[in-house]
């Protein structure tokens, strides 16, 4: 695809806009100089100079199948031609297909879906219907989280960017996750990790009186925080622990959802099912804004003959709705849930278990499907990061920088770079990636102890 010197300049004059008038998340505005993007399709992008890159962050892990996909996009326009928007409280068959196709991909008896516009109102509407199903307050939830950036949600969250929006007064109770490779509880196997972290939580649960506990929730996978992929048995004792104590367990499948893990639902490789499913991002790639809970019968009944009191103006948007079914379909047709488990079974995981192999700065490599993390360590005895925790480094900032110039556009937080391409991606550009990847990570090797 070749990006004329009319698209160029248009791009020089949209940064130049946005720099005189955009407000960018998570950023001091006055030091940032973002990546202008001019073009997408399937799994590159082409930024303000023409460049093109290979797309191994899927933007925020959720253009799950690529950008661009003509069926999806051909069912947004359709959409938009019928029906822009309607309200809510009305019957569309867009959001009646979607809610019926998210339903029938949820594991147990969850069955009644309400949308939202994105992850973090997810998260906060599951929490509402936690809390009034049970009467009660408090809120469980892991360090190393990401949930959303809204007020509850970022509360819930449990990594750095809660702590200057945190007051004290959402509820929440953080406790450690089992995290075999940086365990808080001295474990030397995943037998231990598991035992011990559930015995952890269970005095957590214990401690803070179970009466007065509304909700636990978690990342079936933890995505942002850095795809730690729960060792066996933990999140079958999380459930069995919130039915104990009559907890709502929430499971946050916002970006571990469809089809990241090679599952529809990453929750479906524990076997568990929870009282509430978040989602978002991969519903629909992103393409147009959208998010929702999956409700079990329980929880459902509780509001059959008592209003729920919340709502969105744009719950179940048509132009979403239509994404969603166009994305879910066009994800069965091409088997795009499979690809993505051959890929992390035969090519992600094999390549970065290599890759582990030939660069001492590489600690540890994990994930499931197109979902990976490489943790980078200046030290592999004791561990240290390659860059702190809640911060970054010139050692991972001078890795991201090479990886771009080679040609990728990658999701690196903190000391790890995350391998997490769209799913649809073909083997011969996966392969491409890990080859950066392999060179790049010479920069790193160098700053080992």
């Amino acid at each position: 695809m070749e990006i004329s010197a009319r698209e160029t300049e248009a791009g020089r004059r949209a940064y130049e806009l946005d720099r005189a008038h955009v407000f960018h998340s998570w950023s001091a505005q006055a030091t940032l100089q973002p990546m202008t993007v001019l073009r997408a399709e399937g799994s590159y992008v082409w930024d303000g100079e023409g460049r093109k890159l290979l797309d191994f962050s899927s933007q925020l892990v959720n253009t799950n199948i690529g950008h661009q996909h003509p069926k999806v996009v051909a069912a947004i326009q359709e959409q938009a031609g019928k029906l822009c928007t309607i309200a809510p409280q009305h019957v569309n068959d867009a959001r009646s297909e979607a809610a019926r196709l998210v339903a029938e991909l949820a594991p147990g008896d969850l069955n009644r879906v309400f949308f939202t516009n994105g992850g973090a109102d997810a998260v906060e509407h599951a929490i509402r219907m936690a809390r009034l199903h049970t009467g009660r307050k408090k809120v469980f939830a892991a360090y190393r989280s990401y949930h959303g950036g809204t007020h509850l949600a970022v509360n819930v969250t449990g990594d750095p960017r809660r702590v200057p929006n945190d007051f004290g007064d959402s509820g929440v109770v953080h406790f450690m996750p089992a995290y075999p490779y940086r365990s808080y509880f001295g474990s030397t196997t995943e037998a231990e990790e598991t035992e011990r972290a559930l015995r952890h939580l269970e005095d957590m649960i214990v401690l803070e009186g179970p009466q007065n506990i509304a909700a636990l929730i978690l990342e079936s996978v933890p995505g942002t925080a850095g795809i730690y992929v729960p060792p066996a048995g933990y999140l079958e004792g999380v459930r069995e622990l919130t039915r104990k104590y009559g907890i709502v367990y929430i499971a946050d499948e916002v970006m571990a959802g469809f089809g990241r893990t090679g599952k529809w639902f990453a929750i479906e490789h524990f076997g568990v099912v929870p009282d509430l499913i978040t989602f978002a991002k991969g519903v629909n790639s992103g393409y147009v804004p959208l998010g929702g809970v999956v409700i079990s019968e329980a929880i459902y009944q509780t509001f059959a003959e008592r209003a729920y009191p919340g709502g969105l103006t744009y719950s179940g948007h048509p132009l979403a709705c239509a994404a969603a079914v166009a994305t879910i379909e066009a994800m069965r047709e091409e088997g795009i849930v499979e690809h993505a488990a051959w890929l992390g079974e035969n090519v992600i995981g094999p390549g970065l278990r290599e890759i582990a192999q030939r660069h001492p700065s590489v600690g540890e490599v994990r994930g499931l499907g197109a979902f990976w993390a490489i943790e980078l360590v200046k030290n592999r005895e004791t561990r240290e990061p390659m860059a702190a925790y809640g911060g970054s480094s010139p050692e991972m900032n001078e890795l991201v920088a090479a990886l771009k110039a080679a040609g990728m556009l990658p999701f690196a937080n903190f000391n790890r770079i995350h391998v997490v391409p769209p799913l649809n991606t073909s083997e011969a550009d996966v392969r491409r990636g890990l080859e950066i990847i392999d060179k790049a990570l010479e920069i790193t090797d160098r700053y080992v102890a």
